[in-house]
This record gives C-alpha cells, sequence and structure tokens, in this order.
C-alpha cells in the first residue's frame, strides 16, 4: 500500500512539473529595449519623476503574491504601463524597488502580477 501511495504521489509531482515548469534564473529577466514601447516610456517617466498619467502610479506594492523577494513594507511602488486599446488600467505594471527617486531595482510584469521579470538595462 504505501508503494503504491509513493508512486501516485511521484506521479502527481511529475505531471506538475510539466505542467508548472521551473524557470531558469537567466529567463526571469527582461532588457529595456526587449520592453514593450508602453513599458519603456513607463520607465523613463519613473526615472524623471514623472508626471504619472493614473492615480495609483507610485502607490506602495505589497506583493501579497509574494513573486517578488521579501522587502519591508513600502519597498515597492508600482506603475501602470499603458497597454493599447485597454478600457482600465490593464494588467501590464512596472514594479520599483529602493528609496524613491533613487530605485535599486525594477521589475516588468503583463499578467497583474502573477509572474515578473527583472529589467536589465
Amino acid at each position: 500500500m504505501k508503494s503504491l501511495f509513493k508512486k501516485f504521489w511521484l506521479t502527481v509531482l511529475l505531471s506538475l512539473s510539466l505542467v508548472f515548469p521551473v524557470f531558469s534564473q537567466d529567463e526571469a529577466f527582461v532588457r529595456v529595449q526587449e520592453l514593450p514601447r508602453e513599458a519603456q516610456q513607463t520607465l523613463r517617466m519613473i526615472r524623471q519623476g514623472g508626471p504619472f498619467p493614473y492615480e495609483k502610479d507610485g502607490s506602495v506594492f505589497g506583493n501579497y503574491e509574494r513573486q517578488l523577494p521579501k522587502r519591508p513594507r513600502g519597498y515597492y511602488r508600482e506603475y501602470t504601463v499603458k497597454t493599447p486599446y485597454a478600457r482600465n488600467r490593464g494588467a501590464r505594471r512596472i514594479v520599483a524597488g529602493g528609496a524613491y527617486p533613487n530605485f535599486a531595482e525594477f521589475f516588468y510584469t503583463d499578467d497583474h502580477y502573477a509572474s515578473f521579470r527583472k529589467i536589465r538595462e
């Protein structure tokens, strides 16, 4: 019975690894020039200190999804990346980490915080 139980869980885990592949760290990065044009514009606005088109731009990002490294509350701030033809803010964001206005790191998501890629210069 124990052997059957172990085989069952091994099969489940192997199946999940196919559905949810583990990415290498290199795949969790995106270069600035590879970002959509709108994300590049948002990044420039962040570095210039604004002005920002959305009221929530610059608000504290709580990292409730725990997709980013754990940091003290207030470390991360979120900025909307315009999505062409969207009637709302859309799913794309840049999250800046560090002390405003000299952020230490930037992350991009195009799936509303489900995944992030660290932006490389």
